[in-house]
């Protein structure tokens, strides 16, 4: 049978099909900076950035420390080495089921790609009032509990490169996550103390109404996988500060961590 050749549309619609030549690309090379996007369109990069912006919201790409873009879970790549990411996820599933119903609140599995906040699974609470499903999501990692547990668990010097605006620069938008010198100290402070306690605290950081707690997850070399977080709306976060809540998220990690001794991210 003759396969039919498929014509190019009369009618194109110039921005999904610059979309959707930038997902080819991100299939067929695999890391595309910002640059070479715009150039393979024939675009400004300031229209290269808000195409890639919008795959990287739906799951087709990712971003990395160095600003490179790459396939993400959408495509059917993890936004390292392709497969662990669901295997983390296939594992941790019970353990984050198993905390939902112990503490009646929804609980997450995160992990972070660059300044991103990935939410790879949530086990959602039955309670009426309770914080949703945030699979799927990306979030800003600094405004994520999970996020900040993960970037607690940095180097300076990859701090540095992420979030600290080099002098005289100017951030380029509102998307931009980069800080002036004195706003990345006080940011670095936070980020030690939540290193020293093992809990990042996001309050109402990221929504209005909603806290959450988070602890980093390691491998058995104690390189981190991901974090889990437990989502609660910000009336109970008092409650579960002072309850046993922390001591749960410590044992589901734990149990966790034993399972996953043998993942490579």
């Amino acid at each position: 049978m003759q396969k039919r050749v498929i014509e190019r549309p009369s009618y194109v619609i110039t921005s999904v099909d610059n979309a959707l030549r930038l997902v080819v690309l991100l299939r067929d090379v695999g890391a595309v900076r910002l640059s070479d996007a715009a150039a393979e369109l024939g675009v400004a990069n300031s229209t290269a950035h808000r195409l890639l912006a919008m795959l990287v919201y739906r799951g087709f790409a990712v971003q990395d420390e160095h600003r490179v873009y790459h396939p993400g879970p959408a495509l059917g790549a993890g936004p390292a080495r392709r497969g662990w990411t669901r295997d983390l996820t296939d594992r941790a599933r019970p353990y984050l089921e198993a905390l939902t119903a112990q503490t009646g609140e929804t609980s997450n599995l995160v992990i972070r790609v660059g300044t991103q906040a990935r939410f790879l699974y949530s086990a959602e609470s039955a309670t009426i009032l309770r914080v949703g499903d945030r699979q799927g999501q990306v979030l800003d990692a600094h405004r994520t509990a999970g996020g900040r547990a993960l970037l607690a668990e940095l180097d300076d010097a990859v701090l540095t490169q992420l979030y600290l605006l080099p002098d005289g620069q100017q951030r380029r938008d509102d998307a931009d996550p980069r800080l002036p010198a004195d706003e990345f100290a006080a940011f670095s402070t936070s980020l030690r103390t939540i290193r020293d306690s093992g809990v990042g605290i996001n309050l109402q950081l990221s929504e209005n109404g909603v806290s959450a707690f988070g602890m980093a997850i390691h491998n058995h070399r104690g390189l981190t996988l991901g974090a889990i977080t437990v989502a609660v709306p910000s009336t109970r976060y008092e409650q579960h500060a002072r309850g046993p809540l922390i001591g749960q998220m410590r044992r589901c990690a734990h149990e966790i961590e034993i399972d996953v001794a043998d993942l490579e991210p």
